[in-house]
């Protein structure tokens, strides 16, 4: 078998064999196929794409790779959810305790942000002392008797995923369906899980900017966990303005907490909502989504989902005084408002420039060795479809360090995100569709 004749057959529109794809991958993890020949194949696939199942194929070698997670002394059904990121997105803080609470184990891996704001870690960080870092053992024993654990990824975690997407990201071939899919799923798979919830984020501040694209990918990865036997759902929702109000690590554990005490924002709360009810009905608790959502909602009332929080947090060396005591989370030195020029509506907030504005304050990474900043960010005054008044307040930045000139580039971002029109604004949905493998409900 040789590589040449494989990218060839690609390249002609061919469907490979299991075989072919296991000698490309593995080929390739041993550095005895050369990237040129793999920069190749990449970019035929990006022309021709892939059937699903090679896209399964794919996806399982890449997820054989490396460290695969064994989750099997956890009780129960193990059901992980991943999003394929936003602005705001502090989900996964809601998530792994309000479903714990439910009683579906949340056994999560997550990373680090590069870029805007940071990552689940850098969000959980924020609580002193929270450690992301345990042994293997440690990690089970938590779940088993806590409910959920949030921790780092494995450094050896599907490596020929990470190979192929650096050789991906310069050659101009990151932006395929089928690439992306695999990537994703084969770290999900490699976790662990036996069934997997995604939030696929469509509008300005996502990876997919359409919702039709949005809605092929969420179809190709959920054929992926339906070809390897893992029960997966796909929920379509909206990136076109942040989610929530805060954009900042300790601003989001805020937001996150008191969503937990059923006081957050209303469009958080709304998506925490349906994930987790497919997570319980994946996980077995429930018949129907509406059904687990009459559970959940008791559960935050109840306040029996933030005593969940509560006992993760201490499990994993937390200060549990910082989320009883939101005032004592790290904060910023000063605030500075950003107004607004004219009078409307807000028709639009680009969210990816809200993400970097508060990357501009230090609450996320320019670097891999970037420090962050936990207690800086953005708070949003005025959201889609609210009326505003020249000289309103648009937005909030919390500072500490950040040099002056920063400072007026994030203002200025900030400014720039936000289009006011004279014409009234309906509210954008929160959901636009649910993938699963029996094909694509649409809701607008």
């Amino acid at each position: 078998m040789r590589a040449v004749d494989i990218i060839q057959k690609k390249r002609d529109g061919h469907e490979l064999s299991a075989e072919e794809i296991t000698f490309l991958i593995q080929g390739y993890s041993r550095g005895e196929i050369p990237d040129y020949q793999m920069s190749a194949w990449a970019m035929a696939v990006y022309f021709q794409g892939m059937t699903s199942q090679e896209t399964g194929h794919l996806t399982m070698e890449m997820a054989k790779s490396g460290d695969q997670v064994d989750l099997s002394p956890i009780e129960g059904i193990k059901v992980d959810k991943h999003s394929t990121g936003g602005v705001g997105d502090k989900t996964t803080i809601v998530l792994a305790p309000l479903v714990a609470a439910a009683g579906v184990p949340v056994a999560k891996m997550s990373g680090r942000g590069l870029g805007h704001t940071g990552g689940t870690l850098d969000k959980l960080e924020s609580i002193s002392g929270f450690t992301i870092e345990l042994s293997r053992d440690e990690f089970l024993n938590q779940v088993n008797e806590v409910g959920a654990a949030v921790i780092g990824q494995s450094g050896n975690m599907a490596p020929a995923d990470k190979k192929l997407y650096a050789l991906r990201d310069v050659t101009s071939t990151v932006n395929s369906i089928p690439l992306i899919a695999s990537s994703v799923m084969s770290k999900k798979i490699a976790a662990g899980a036996d069934a997997i919830v995604l939030d696929v984020k469509t509008g300005s501040g996502a990876f997919m900017k359409t919702l039709d694209d949005s809605i092929r990918l969420a179809e190709a990865m959920v054929d992926i966990g339906t070809h390897v036997g893992r029960d997966t759902v796909a929920v379509i929702s909206d990136m076109d303005q942040p989610l929530g109000f805060g954009i900042g690590n300790a601003l989001e554990i805020k937001e996150a907490v008191e969503t937990l005490q059923g006081n957050g924002p209303e469009d958080l709360e709304e998506v925490s909502l349906i994930l987790a009810s497919h997570m319980l009905v994946l996980g077995g608790k429930a018949k129907t989504v509406e059904e687990a959502r009459v559970v959940l909602e008791e559960l935050l009332r109840s306040g029996a989902a933030f005593d969940k929080l509560k006992q993760m947090v201490a499990a994993q060396h937390g200060d549990v005084g910082q989320i009883e005591d939101l005032s004592k989370l790290p904060g910023a030195s000063r605030t500075l408002e950003v107004k607004a020029d004219t009078s409307g509506y807000v028709a639009s907030i680009e969210a990816e420039a809200i993400g970097i504005a508060a990357m501009l304050l230090g609450a996320g990474r320019e670097t891999k060795e970037s420090v962050i900043d936990y207690g800086v960010g953005v708070t949003l005054v005025k959201k889609v479809s609210d009326e505003v008044k020249a000289g309103d307040t648009l937005a909030v930045m919390h500072i500490n360090e950040a040099s002056e000139s920063k400072v007026q580039e994030a203002e200025n971002k900030l400014k720039q995100a936000y289009s006011i029109t004279d014409a009234a604004v309906p509210k954008q949905p929160l959901i636009y569709a649910l993938v699963t493998k029996h094909g694509v409900e649409r809701f607008v």
